[in-house]
């Protein structure tokens, strides 16, 4: 008796309440996650992906990693056995895991493999041609500014504590500093050598993926804009922009 065809890939759809997630774990299978609608959070030992609807996070087999769901989430996973995904992808490397804006082709693809009606054999095909091109889809993808790179060492992790917790942005650097028991220079020095950016692009990225952070749980973008510190919602938007590439009112008013 002929053993039944098993596909080298897999595909889930699963429907997260807010509050939920997984602990920090690790796959067999490369994974790609897009949030069809809500938003949640995955943090590696590198630092932390922020993923709002429309978005995708992809992860290599073996990265351990931990998803924290903030708002009420439906996501979409594909699943592919680690040598498939080598094959089947294009040269350029797959191997770090990133955040990425969701193109109309890949979107397309996500449908097409999430909606299909049978399972018959000229289905189970075409599903396969689409989950291969999603590989390829994704190695020409820019990644999306939605990455918090964190400092590995502690006087780096003190530093980013008292700045993110200073969401206002009210702290001068020297009393950052002086606040996480070190120097500016030592400051300075070792935001750049820990997350590659320096500490005043680290800071004003950590702001702004707060600020994502809220309006994906519904705030207004004036509220936002007011709790974090800012002058105006003009200047909002455009430390908003700098850093995302789009408007508050784009990433609120993403299509579904």
């Amino acid at each position: 008796m002929q053993t039944p065809y098993q596909p080298p890939y897999a595909l889930e759809r699963g429907l997260k309440p807010r509050g939920g997630g997984a602990p920090m774990h690790a796959h067999d299978e490369a994974q790609l996650t897009f949030a069809a609608a809500g938003m949640v959070q995955v943090h590696t030992e590198a630092g932390r992906w922020l993923v709002p609807a429309q978005l995708g996070v992809w992860i290599p087999a073996g990265v351990m990693h931990r998803v924290e769901v903030l708002t009420d989430a439906e996501l979409w996973m594909v699943h592919w056995e680690p040598a498939t995904a080598h094959a089947w992808a294009p040269p350029a490397p797959l191997d770090r895991t990133f955040a990425l804006r969701v193109t109309p082709l890949m979107r397309a693809l996500l449908d097409t493999a999430f909606n299909a009606d049978t399972m018959g054999k000229t289905t189970a095909e075409k599903t396969e041609l689409v989950v291969r091109l999603m590989l390829h889809e994704l190695t020409a993808t820019a990644h999306a500014p939605t990455f918090l790179p964190m400092p590995t060492s502690a006087t780096g992790q003190r530093i980013a504590e008292v700045a993110t917790s200073d969401y206002r942005n009210a702290l001068g650097v020297d009393e950052v500093a002086a606040r996480a028991a070190t120097s500016v220079r030592t400051l300075s020095r070792l935001f750049m050598a820990e997350t590659g950016l320096t500490f005043k692009l680290w800071r004003q990225r950590a702001r702004i993926v707060q600020a994502m952070d809220r309006l994906g749980r519904g705030k207004t973008i004036g509220q936002v804009a007011s709790e974090l510190g800012f002058s105006s919602t003009a200047s909002f938007s455009c430390a908003f922009r700098q850093v995302t590439d789009m408007t508050p009112t784009a990433f609120v008013g993403a299509p579904g």
